[in-house]
């Protein structure tokens, strides 16, 4: 792929993903404030692909940030590509559109760019984030993830995404939709864990083959939130390979393995809230690593994840998510997707 002439992807629906994102999750202790502040910036340095969610609660700021950007003529809205995501209390078809609606007014936007499904893990519906038992156990929901998207691709006829995607799916759950009687659009894009330590290259070379984008999230797996991250994993920016590789040509660690993934096809988010880092995770067009240095990063791949989620597998006579015990969620977990 050559970068130096485009830093977009086209879609399978026709529509262009710029290929380095702007992260905007924050741990609670961060005030939301920060992610407004954070994406004007962004999108000052050049970041027009901005990555937000439902599940992180400050779409009012990204909103506001977005809009003054446009205000003030740095950006048209054309020029903004903006994905939020379908938290999975909102997995009952009923609830999709409503669930879209609501981000917008948030947001004051027409419409979004991408809305893809945050994860395949239904949970029960309502106004809880984590909906939990007396026991502190997370509730789930039975739903049929087709029925979900089928309420997706209603949610795009309607003009109120461009695009529509899925994160966090394995192979399986993306041949569930794919095999879906009635598909009207397939998937534009898949996006899951993804960087040296977890190279994904099967789950890649399956989404390739489908025409499936696949969007690199905990590509730096830098942020430390004990909630999604145990603490005491391997710092990846510190990796003796990616140092020397940086050294030799006089770019940081996160550059080098943002560029890695650029060269490799991936779309990659990239998550600072740090004007310094913002702006020197965006230099990564004007450089090249070399066939050696590919090699070395890939060698690095250990199946390694950092996000703690939990794993689920399709129950064959309902076609719904449940989740799994350790045992069988390893099974799934080499292939990838679902993390």
């Amino acid at each position: 792929m050559e970068l130096k002439q485009s830093h977009s992807v086209r879609l399978n629906d026709g529509h262009l993903m710029p290929m380095l994102g702007f992260g905007t999750y924050a741990p609670d202790h961060t005030p939301k404030s920060k992610a407004g502040e954070a994406t004007k910036v962004a999108i000052d340095v050049g970041f027009h692909h901005i990555d937000a969610a439902f599940f992180y609660q400050n779409e009012e700021e990204l909103g506001r940030a977005i809009r003054e950007k446009i205000a003030d003529g740095t950006v048209k809205r054309e020029d903004i590509f903006y994905t939020t995501k379908l938290w999975t209390t909102f997995f009952r078809p009923e609830l999709v559109r409503p669930a879209l609606e609501r981000s917008l007014k948030k947001l004051q936007l027409d419409y979004v760019d991408l809305f893809i499904i945050h994860n395949p893990l239904a949970m029960k519906s309502g106004e809880e984030l984590l909906p939990k038992d007396a026991s502190g156990n997370i509730i789930f929901d039975t739903v049929d993830l087709r029925d979900t998207w089928e309420a997706l691709e209603k949610c795009k006829d309607a003009g109120l995404t461009k695009s529509i995607g899925v994160s966090n799916f394995n192979r399986k759950l993306l041949e569930l939709i794919l095999n879906k009687p009635g598909l009207k659009y397939k998937p534009t894009c898949n996006q899951v864990e993804c960087h040296p330590y977890l190279n994904q290259s099967k789950l890649l070379e399956f989404c390739k083959s489908k025409d499936i984008v696949l969007v690199a999230y905990s590509a730096l797996a830098s942020h430390r939130d004990p909630n999604w991250m145990d603490p005491d994993s391997p710092y990846l920016l510190e990796e003796p390979t990616l140092k020397s590789i940086a050294k030799k040509h006089n770019r940081s660690p996160g550059q080098v393995v943002l560029r890695y993934q650029l060269q490799w096809g991936v779309v990659v988010l990239a998550k600072s809230f740090s004007e310094k880092r913002i702006r020197e995770n965006f230099q990564v067009f004007d450089f090249e690593l070399t066939p050696e240095d590919m090699q070395a990063i890939d060698g690095l791949n250990r199946n390694f994840r950092y996000a703690k989620l939990q794993l689920l597998v399709i129950d064959s006579s309902s076609m719904s998510s449940k989740p799994l015990g350790h045992c069988e969620s390893a099974v799934l977990s080499r292939e990838g997707g679902w993390i």
